[in-house]
């Protein structure tokens, strides 16, 4: 992939832009920000997302529908896979539609369409909720009926896997943290307005551990894996190195909700049985909505992930602190006048 050397405002990356990218879910949080790195230097950069952007070079499509988008990839040498089911409580046969039958099509897409490079982007959640110490790679993904979100993003690797493996084209899987910044619905937007309404309960008495990745060193550790020969067939996880209790990071939303202390704090059980209730009477009445037990699951979590394997194969050093993420993140939130 060669063209001008890579270069951010975190410093110069060693490996050289690709002349063309196609990014599925490229209006969202993570995939915008990728179009807008690599356009920066110089790539072309197409997409899909659920609606239009024909300004930014964007097709309206999904993944379970490749035919009304594949035409737009063709000719692109790195295909960037974003789009899934980003909830930790859809229904089954949507995860399986979208995230693990949607992967193989956007596979078959990238393939017919001459691209070199297939990255996939997967979660750190593939390792369940009850790992303990610094996971690396070679830990088991989780099976099971519950952390439904984990457990189909651990069945999309292995159709990624499966093609590379089979030699139908060079694949890498990305494993975020919990990625923040500027953008993040999920981890800005939305804890921030829970917690104005004084609705934010954690589980594990507020112990369950964070790992937070700052947007920019998200896309430095994408642009490495997908750049570098060595990023071939790997998978790497790419979080910022270290952990914060759930306690300590959203106290910040709480903060600056205008609120003093902390959030509400219980035990696991209790969290579990509480956000059971609620899904029970959601699905009676015919809600869908992010309550119930598997994010409670997700923020009771006991351990973190290691980035050696990033570190070591790819050069990867996230370069922005919690402290100043968290920093640059209130100050986004008050340009769009979520804060005061």
């Amino acid at each position: 992939m060669a063209r001008s050397k890579a270069s951010t405002e975190q410093g110069k990356l060693p490996i050289s832009a690709p002349q063309s990218v196609f990014i599925t879910g490229a209006s969202g949080f993570i995939g915008r920000a990728l179009g807008e790195r690599y356009r920066a230097l110089g790539a072309e950069v197409r997409g899909m997302d659920l609606r239009a952007d024909k300004q930014n070079g964007i097709v309206a499509g999904n993944l379970t529908d490749p035919k009304s988008w594949a035409k737009h990839a063709k000719g692109c040498e790195l295909f960037i896979n974003t789009a899934a089911i980003v909830s930790t409580n859809a229904p089954w046969q949507l995860y399986r539609d979208v995230t693990i039958q949607g992967v193989r099509n956007a596979l078959d897409v990238a393939i017919a369409g001459g691209a070199k490079r297939f990255l996939h982007y997967s979660t750190v959640a593939v390792l369940g909720w009850e790992s303990t110490g610094d996971a690396d790679e070679k830990q088991p993904v989780i099976i099971g009926e519950q952390y439904r979100y984990g457990v189909a993003k651990g069945a999309s690797e292995h159709a990624v896997l499966a093609a590379h493996a089979a030699g139908e084209i060079a694949c890498t899987i990305v494993r975020p943290g919990d990625v923040y910044g500027p953008g993040s619905r999920a981890w800005l937007n939305v804890p921030l307005e829970m917690c104005r309404k004084g609705m934010m309960t954690l589980p594990a008495n507020g112990e369950g551990l964070f790992s937070p990745v700052y947007i920019d060193d998200l896309l430095d550790g994408t642009m490495l894996a997908a750049g570098l020969d060595a990023g071939s067939g790997n998978i790497f996880h790419i979080s910022g190195g270290h952990t914060v209790s759930c306690k300590e990071f959203f106290s910040n939303h709480w903060h600056w909700a205008g609120r003093s202390g902390s959030p509400r704090c219980v035990s696991t059980p209790v969290a579990v049985a509480l956000t059971s209730a609620i899904e029970k009477v959601n699905r009676l009445l015919g809600r869908q909505d992010e309550t119930g037990p598997d994010a409670m699951y997700m923020l009771a979590r006991k351990g973190g992930y290691s980035i050696a394997k990033a570190q070591r194969l790819l050069g990867y050093q996230p370069q922005v602190g919690l402290a100043e993420g968290l920093q640059r993140s209130a100050a986004w939130l008050r340009e769009t006048g979520e804060i005061q």
